[in-house]
């Protein structure tokens, strides 16, 4: 599986868990807000925020009429129209995460927004409604930069489709990330298991964006599974209005997560099966050795009577319990008192 380098990050097997703190339009318009949740990311500690740019005009036509998810009698339209991010926010942003030392990330709904956020950006995301966007994705992939792609509503030939689309403007660093378009996502609609089926299927990293309400499950579950990264919506309050604050995870929550992952990450190990340090004292303490239990004269023979397999204990090892067969009817070749491990040199 190939790496992905996201500035002074890599992205890959072996390599820590990239946490993404979505802010996505939890500013409600306003700028204050926007630089709060960079500061509650860069607390939490969290690896990037992400935003979103996109204009109505390039997401909905006018008549596209009214979300029965969102349960707001308005326009999707107007709704929309009134998220926009403005352009001009940007290099602000940009600047407020790098004096808190957290990457600047967001997701760029049209060919437009994604010029006007390159200047700031190491990283592309194209978010799930746009995996099928071709003309899109063809031109992030012509930036040169890497780019996340989310892969919500999606079938694996979708996915598939997209990454070609992706591979052929030529575009080189990918990541994938299996996604519920559901807001709350269901812990049990997260298929997470999607996880290591794209990675095997493409080659290429794979994380989780997480809508499910739960800080932790999710993306603990999801690192076990191999994911390189993780997105998770969050807000400065559950209570404020707009669409995509009652399912974010506010700043408490999301530093219980990155913990979590964290933690999460360090039982991982190296994927090699081995003695480790921690159990070198118990190994030696508690394997078992075959041992007299009862005297032995010189020539007497071995039988469960005056040998058994048992625990070494403080005592040094002797043959493995493998060899009792053989021990069993061989002879001694010297006098053994009780509670001494035999050794091969033992039998006669």
């Amino acid at each position: 599986m190939e790496h992905v380098v996201f500035g002074r990050r890599r992205l890959g097997p072996g390599e820590p868990c990239y946490v993404i703190a979505e802010a996505g339009s939890n500013h409600n318009g306003h700028l204050p807000t926007a630089l709060a949740l960079i500061d509650a990311a860069a607390e939490a500690g969290a690896d990037a925020v992400k935003f979103q740019v996109f204009r109505a005009t390039r997401l909905y036509p006018t008549t596209a009429g009214v979300s029965d998810y969102l349960g707001r009698n308005e326009s999707i339209f107007d709704i929309i129209a009134a998220m926009e991010m403005p352009y001009d926010w940007l290099p602000v942003l940009r600047e407020h995460c790098r004096a808190r030392e957290v990457d600047f990330l967001a997701s760029a709904f049209d060919e437009e927004s994604a010029d006007q956020l390159a200047p700031f950006v190491d990283v592309c995301k194209i978010a799930s409604y746009e995996m099928t966007h071709v003309p899109l994705i063809e031109h992030v992939a012509r930036s040169g930069k890497p780019v996340i792609m989310s892969t919500g509503t999606a079938t694996l030939e979708e996915v598939a489709d997209s990454v070609a689309a992706f591979r052929s403007a030529g575009g080189q660093s990918l990541v994938l990330m299996q996604c519920t378009a559901a807001y709350p996502s269901p812990p049990e609609a997260l298929n997470l298991r999607a996880i290591p089926t794209m990675a095997a299927a493409f080659g290429v990293p794979v994380g989780l964006s997480d809508h499910s309400r739960d800080p932790v499950i999710g993306p603990v579950a999801a690192v076990a599974l191999g994911a390189c990264t993780i997105e998770k919506h969050f807000t400065l309050s559950k209570r404020l209005p707009g669409p995509d604050h009652a399912f974010a995870v506010e700043p408490q929550e999301l530093t219980a997560m990155i913990a979590a992952v964290r933690h999460a990450e360090r039982t991982l190990g190296s994927g090699a099966k081995q003695v480790l340090g921690v159990e070198e004292e118990l190994r030696a303490f508690a394997r078992r050795s075959i041992f007299t239990i009862r005297a032995v004269a010189v020539g007497d023979a071995f039988t469960r009577d005056n040998v058994a397999v048992l625990r070494c204990g403080k005592n040094a090892p002797g043959l493995p319990p493998r060899d009792f067969p053989a021990v069993l009817g061989a002879r001694a070749a010297r006098a053994l008192p009780p509670g001494v491990a035999v050794q091969e040199s033992d039998c006669a």
